[in-house]
């Protein structure tokens, strides 16, 4: 039965294989007849083009026409999103307003750049070191990928809630309303934190410092960001030969050289996209500061006053909500340039670097 049905799957090929043959050579003598084979002969360039034509079509509306309709408005003094006008033309105007005027953009930067700086390495190591782990595990390995895959495909906004009510403990009601993360620290008597909860002025009670929101805020981006990481790293080792290992173990190699000789020289290319998309991620980061913190990226009344947490595409997105008021659109366009300007150096930088440490 099943060697019938292989020579019928045989013979259904190669008669469709003929046929699509003296068809497409049908077609092919009609076209020359008429002097149209050039319709037919695309070059292979050509060829490319036409097949990527419904993604380039789709990606020319919805990215780079948005790019260079931002590089263009980022030149406009006072542009009106609503009706279209503006009053001049500026070269550097809107920038330098947003760099050296704008209320709270060097602070944005500040905040950006530590989530970059912090989160970046961190969550790189912790992963690797997890997957490393993951592909010596035997029993229950799908499990386990499972469950650290899992907040991969859960909504930001929903982990980051989570996470304020974990760090909660509002210095009103410290007494009675504590976080997990401030029961634990009960367990070995240490007092409760203020996290992420504002002050009260009236009665002399200090809220959230910068760096106890700051570091809920970096918490929650590295255990957010391990889960595509791990999935990446444990392919790539999964993929790597064992005789390599053997060889290594033969040598008398501890798993720490193996590592670090055998493993992560192998899996570098994955390291320096992990490298390269984080970074980029950690620049755009935006809802975790929401989710987290609030709508408006601040903590009133804190423990050193006003606390603000704002990242760049927060900063970004303050001016897109007052589009309406002539100006705002240009200097978040100006704002939105600088942040490319801004990743696409840190790119080039790693792509100089990636060309000598990583191993093709």
């Amino acid at each position: 039965m099943m060697k019938s049905l292989k020579l019928w799957l045989s013979e259904a090929t190669w008669k469709f294989r003929n046929f699509t043959r003296r068809y497409t050579g049908r077609i092919t003598t009609f076209f020359e007849k008429r002097r149209l084979g050039f319709m037919i002969h695309w070059p292979g360039w050509l060829k490319a083009i036409f097949y990527l034509l419904p993604a380039l079509l789709l990606l020319g509306v919805f990215t780079f026409f948005p790019i260079f309709n931002s590089f263009f408005i980022s030149f406009l003094e006072g542009y009106n999103i609503q009706t279209g006008e503006f009053d001049d033309y500026t070269l550097i105007g809107n920038y330098r307003y947003i760099i050296l005027e704008a209320t709270g953009f060097r602070q944005a930067v500040i905040n950006t750049a530590l989530i970059v700086a912090i989160t970046v390495p961190a969550t790189i190591l912790i992963s690797l070191f997890i997957a490393v782990a993951l592909a010596s595990v035997k029993p229950l390995k799908g499990f386990f990928q499972t469950v650290f895959f899992l907040p991969y495909i859960t909504n930001t906004i929903a982990i980051g809630l989570v996470f304020a009510y974990m760090f909660s403990g509002n210095a009103n009601t410290i007494g009675t309303t504590l976080g997990l993360a401030n029961q634990i620290l009960g367990w070995f008597g240490v007092d409760p934190i203020i996290w992420l909860g504002a002050g009260n002025a009236a009665e002399g009670i200090r809220g959230a410092t910068y760096w106890t929101a700051m570091s809920v805020i970096l918490i929650y981006t590295i255990w957010n960001g391990l889960a595509f990481k791990i999935i990446v790293f444990l392919s790539g080792i999964q993929g790597i030969d064992k005789q390599y290992y053997q060889a290594a173990q033969i040598d008398g190699a501890s798993k720490s050289k193996a590592l670090r000789r055998i493993t992560v020289p192998l899996i570098s290319p994955m390291i320096f996209y992990i490298l390269v998309t984080s970074v980029i991620g950690g620049f755009k980061t935006y809802t975790s500061v929401v989710a987290i913190i609030n709508p408006e990226g601040l903590i009133s009344y804190g423990a050193d006053g006003t606390i603000n947490l704002k990242t760049i595409v927060f900063y970004v997105y303050d001016f897109i909500g007052m589009a309406g008021t002539n100006g705002m659109m240009s200097f978040a366009s100006a704002a939105a340039i600088i942040l490319f300007v801004i990743i696409l150096f840190f790119t080039i930088i790693q792509l100089q670097v990636g060309k000598r440490r990583v191993h093709y």
